[in-house]
């Protein structure tokens, strides 16, 4: 179980003073020389976020830091290969000598291969899903995207357990009683398009398993975030227009959403996966260092 500590947190930056004001976590970056991922490091580092441990080419990690003017004093492992350094990485938090792990300068399926290495290392069989938490300036509060990054077309079951990870993060975000949309393209079941049966079940299962959270659906986008388009449609919902969680119903769909609040809504966002025994940093080269940054503070909230 991650610790947590119930604050209600209505803003990106609020997830970087609690993380301040928190225990600070050992984060090891593997194959950390990058430039951008050093300054998120760098910059998290100085506000007394984490302390790091940096794997990879020592050498290029060295000129990048002087680069950079980060006068760094922990400790560099030197190892360029990817597959080895990850290894390397995954070893020090099944050691628990490290509470975060993140993605540098490598592939993510390199990335992951070390977190999956023999025995499922580091998630003991369980799922593993990316949650964004997303401030949008036309949104009331902070609100959750899962997943757009991990499981490509997940089945009933494994939405599930995406649901179950990303209420994690609402504990972080000290949410008592979270909200939950599962997102489909229409409001009524309908069997031609599965993921409305996936989410009336699903909607079911939380209630017969009197879970910590409302959770509705199927429920299309404007209903889940505007109580006007409830109104207009007709429908009621304990979630409607006011969700916390947006539960996509593939990849594809989560993704253009993700990059469609960064892009076209020009939210901010911090990014983390979990279902692993330490939560795990995978920011892509795309992410402002402010993304990164509050990316690593989520984590750092989330590592034990």
């Amino acid at each position: 179980m991650y610790l947590v500590e119930v604050i209600f947190l209505n803003k990106l930056e609020e997830i970087k003073v609690k993380a301040k004001n928190s225990q600070k976590k050992l984060m090891a970056v593997v194959k950390a020389e990058d430039e951008d991922v050093l300054k998120a490091v760098k910059s998290t580092h100085e506000e007394g976020i984490i302390e790091a441990v940096l794997i990879g080419n020592a050498e290029e990690i060295k000129k990048l830091l002087e680069l950079i003017e980060f006068d760094f004093k922990g400790e560099i492992i030197d190892e360029k290969d990817s597959l080895k350094a990850s290894l390397i990485g995954v070893e020090l938090a099944k050691e628990k000598k490290v509470q975060v792990l993140m993605k540098g300068l490598i592939q993510t399926k390199d990335f992951l291969k070390g977190v999956l290495s023999g025995d499922k290392a580091l998630t003991g069989g369980r799922l593993l899903s990316h949650v964004a938490v997303f401030e949008v300036t036309s949104y009331p509060k902070l609100i959750i995207v899962t997943d757009a990054a991990m499981n490509i077309n997940p089945d009933l079951g494994q939405k599930y357990q995406i649901m179950k990870n990303a209420l994690q993060v609402t504990k972080i975000l000290g949410i008592e009683m979270p909200k939950v949309a599962l997102l489909s393209a229409v409001e009524n079941v309908n069997p031609s398009i599965p993921s409305t049966i996936d989410a009336a079940v699903i909607s079911k299962m939380a209630e017969r398993e009197k879970m910590k959270a409302l959770v509705d659906g199927p429920l299309a986008l404007d209903n889940a975030i505007s109580k006007k388009a409830c109104e207009h449609k007709g429908i009621t919902s304990v979630v409607g227009g006011d969700a916390d969680i947006l539960l996509v119903p593939d990849l594809v769909s989560g993704n253009i959403l993700y990059k469609s609040l960064v892009y076209f809504a020009k939210a901010k966002v911090a990014g983390v996966v979990v279902g692993a025994e330490v939560p795990l940093v995978l920011t892509s080269r795309a992410d402002t260092d402010e993304s990164k940054a509050y990316s690593i503070s989520l984590a750092a909230l989330l590592g034990k």
